[in-house]
C-alpha cells in the first residue's frame, strides 16, 4: 500500500502539477531521489525540458544520520550523477531527504561544490551557511514544516498519523504565510510532493495560492538554482 501511494505521484500528481505549472506560466525546482529517476527517467526529462530545475534529494530517500561512515557521500555521489546522466543537466543544488542534515552533509556539499542547500531553517531568508566559524560561500534556501504539504495531509495506517487539516485550511495557511512574506519584501518557498498535493481536492488548493500571489505587484517566481544566483550575484555587488 504505502508503495503504491508512492507510485500516484508519477501516475497522476507529477501529472498534473506539471499541468499547474504551464497554465501559470511558472518554473519550479523538482527534487528528485535518484531511484525515483531511474525509475520514471521520461519524467525527470519532460520535466527538465520544461525548464524545470533538477535537484538532489538523497539516492533512495535515505537518513543520513542513519549511514554508516562514508555512505552518505558515496550516495549523494552516486544522485548528483545520475541526475546528470537522466536530465542531462548538473544538479547544482540539494535538498536532504527528510530535511536530514549530519556532520558530514557540509563538507560533501563542499566537495561537489554545490550553489545552495535547501535543508536548514534558521531564517526566513537566504543566507550564506558557515563552517567552523567561516562562510562557504553557500547559499542556504530556508524550508518550514508549515510550508511543507505532507505537515498536514500525511496518512499512516498503522499510526496516530491521520490528515487533520482540511486544503481550504492549508489554503489560508500558506496564503498567509504568503502575505508576511510580501509584507517583508522577502521569500516565501513551498515544499510539495507529488503524491501528496498531487490529489484532486488539493491541486486546486495550490492553484488558487499562485493565483493569490499573481495578485501582487512586484512578486518573482524563481526556481531554487535562479534565487541562490540571484543571492550570490547581490553579495558580490
Amino acid at each position: 500500500m504505502r508503495i503504491s501511494q508512492g507510485q500516484y505521484g508519477a501516475r497522476q500528481g507529477v501529472p498534473r502539477i506539471r499541468r499547474l505549472l504551464e497554465r501559470q506560466g511558472i518554473k519550479a525546482s523538482f527534487f528528485y531521489p535518484a531511484v525515483s529517476a531511474l525509475l520514471h527517467p521520461e519524467e525527470v526529462r519532460g520535466v527538465a525540458e520544461a525548464g524545470h530545475e533538477i535537484g538532489i534529494h538523497s539516492w533512495i530517500h535515505e537518513a543520513n544520520t542513519t549511514l554508516p561512515p562514508g555512505m552518505e557521500r558515496e550516495l549523494t555521489l552516486r544522485a548528483a550523477e545520475t541526475l546528470e546522466k537522466v536530465s542531462g543537466t548538473r544538479p547544482v543544488g540539494i535538498r536532504t531527504a527528510s530535511w536530514d542534515f549530519s556532520v558530514d552533509t557540509m563538507s560533501i556539499i563542499r566537495e561537489m561544490g554545490l550553489l545552495y542547500d535547501s535543508s536548514l531553517m534558521a531564517d526566513d531568508e537566504p543566507y550564506e551557511l558557515m563552517a567552523d566559524g567561516e562562510p562557504t560561500g553557500i547559499v542556504e534556501l530556508p524550508p518550514e514544516w508549515i510550508r511543507d504539504d505532507a505537515v498536514y495531509f500525511n496518512m499512516v495506517r498503522f499510526s496516530g498519523l491521520r490528515p487533520y487539516t482540511p486544503p481550504s485550511a492549508v489554503e489560508e495557511i500558506f496564503k498567509a504565510e504568503f502575505d508576511g512574506a510580501y509584507a517583508e519584501g522577502g521569500t516565501f518557498l513551498l515544499t510539495m510532493h507529488p503524491h501528496v498535493i498531487g490529489h484532486r481536492s488539493r491541486i486546486t488548493l495550490l492553484e488558487r495560492v499562485i493565483e493569490h500571489i499573481k495578485g501582487h505587484e512586484g512578486v518573482w517566481f524563481a526556481t531554487h538554482a535562479e534565487l541562490a544566483q540571484w543571492c550570490k550575484d547581490q553579495s558580490a555587488l
